[in-house]
């Protein structure tokens, strides 16, 4: 079966993509680039490095844009994916999805309109034990966003290890926050996983937030042999 990847370059995508690779073929990634900072159904942070992640991987990449209105993104997304199936021969789609039945829901609707497979490998998965895998199969993960109490600038950049785990732990238990960020809390981008070609280094960025809000902005990077 030929599968396409919602890919956004964050940790659930990532690893959405890599259990895809070991059961079938994943012949193209799909990145829908939101013009709205604060779109309900796409990733933002770092979105513009998919790019360089898909080279180091070794899968090519569609990338579409959006003005990330609300429901009308859909059409966009409907457009991209209907795209890659021509351009791909597509049998299904994958996403990253573990909880969000409004992001769930709206994909698989897209995907029965085309008669594509919806996959959801991640669904329901635990978010602090889909944590600890991330951190023992090698990751590379940082947080590039942080949008809930008691977040703050400190955590930007911060590389998801056992240490920012148990500190998240503790956040749920204290604040309910999600730890693995399904509630929008936090987001993530990989610099590394054990099937990337290449490793990303980041050679510049910056960071910018305000109180609970802020955004881990890579500004340049560079590919590694591994």
């Amino acid at each position: 079966m030929k599968l396409g990847v919602l890919f956004s370059g964050g940790k659930d995508s990532t690893y959405a993509l890599d259990i895809a690779m070991k059961k079938e073929t994943v012949v193209c990634l799909i990145a829908i680039v939101s013009k709205n900072k604060e779109s309900y159904m796409f990733h933002t942070p770092n979105i513009h490095i998919t790019d360089l992640q898909a080279e180091a991987i070794g899968i090519p990449l569609l990338k579409v844009e959006t003005e990330g209105i609300k429901e009308k993104e859909l059409e966009d997304l409907e457009n991209a994916i209907k795209k890659a199936k021509k351009i791909y021969k597509l049998n299904g789609i994958v996403t990253g999805t573990i909880q969000s039945v409004y992001q769930s829901k709206r994909i698989e609707i897209i995907c029965d309109k085309l008669n594509l497979k919806c996959i959801n490998p991640l669904w329901m998965k635990d978010q602090v034990e889909l944590l600890n895998e991330l951190v023992e199969n090698k990751y590379n993960i940082i947080i590039s966003g942080i949008f809930a109490y008691p977040l703050d600038e400190s955590w930007l950049g911060q590389k998801i290890d056992k240490n920012i785990i148990a500190k998240l732990v503790v956040l749920q238990a204290k604040y309910e926050i999600n730890p693995a960020g399904e509630g929008g809390e936090l987001e993530t981008t990989v610099l590394d996983a054990p099937f990337f070609k290449k490793r990303i280094v980041l050679t510049d960025f910056e960071k910018n937030a305000k109180d609970n809000s802020g955004i881990f902005i890579i500004k340049s990077v560079e590919l590694v042999d591994k």
